[in-house]
């Protein structure tokens, strides 16, 4: 943590389905900063590659998504209903859409892709620019923003985190397996930890939050006690 400086960027990484999103939306909503979800801008570019039959019979055609990815254009775009961003596709909304369930099966092995992370760590950079910002991702506080002033790591247990998206997928409607959704959740931990590019690891200066068994309203109490803290330590 840096001291002296309260127009911060904080930065939230962690394996999937911590609750990352929600953790970081909260943070933002409370200091008025602007939130930016980077997974969602690589599960995106996922449904793009699903869309465009880039991924055809499970194989991605490496080849053919280099050459679409000036064809690419991904933005947030504020909604005044929600008081949150929300993920645009060439102006589409496509905020439901990425969650789903064969998007999650391939964005892992999408952000690995050397140009793709490069074309996203670019634009997640634009975006810090401003600070006041809360930005959760796999690489945010060691390679996109390795000087950010609030590093937090996020973990849970697999089956939690196995738990709470199977809960998730059905409150939206979806048909699921938690067999499926918990074998996908340690599949994308292998690839998220072992990725030769930007891999998932804690930095070392990062606050580690085993969120396992907690409340988000007892995560929120955490946070904001460490931001109080540095504040004292200041004073």
């Amino acid at each position: 943590m840096k001291k002296g400086n309260y127009n911060l960027i904080i930065a939230i990484d962690g394996y999937s389905s911590c609750g990352k999103s929600t953790f970081a939306k909260e943070i933002a909503r409370i200091l008025h900063y602007t939130y930016i979800d980077s997974g969602a801008m690589y599960r995106a570019v996922t449904l793009f590659c699903l869309r465009n039959r880039i991924i055809e019979n499970d194989v991605i055609n490496i080849t053919k998504l280099r050459k679409s990815l000036k064809d690419i254009k991904i933005e947030f775009k504020y909604n005044s209903n929600s008081k949150q961003f929300e993920t645009y596709l060439d102006d589409e909304n496509i905020e439901e859409k990425i969650r789903s369930v064969k998007v999650s099966e391939f964005v892992s092995q999408i952000s690995k892709i050397s140009e793709i992370r490069s074309k996203m760590v670019k634009a997640q950079r634009i975006l810090g620019n401003k600070k006041r910002i809360v930005m959760d991702g796999r690489d945010i506080g060691t390679v996109v923003f390795p000087n950010a002033d609030l590093k937090i790591f996020m973990i849970a247990k697999p089956a939690i985190r196995a738990e709470r998206r199977y809960k998730e997928l059905l409150q939206k409607g979806m048909k699921v397996s938690y067999e499926e959704i918990e074998k996908n959740i340690i599949q994308r931990d292998h690839i998220d930890s072992t990725r030769n590019i930007s891999p998932l690891k804690k930095a070392p200066d990062a606050i580690t939050l085993d969120n396992s068994d907690m409340t988000v309203e007892e995560q929120m109490s955490w946070i904001m006690g460490i931001i109080q803290n540095l504040k004292k330590n200041e004073s």
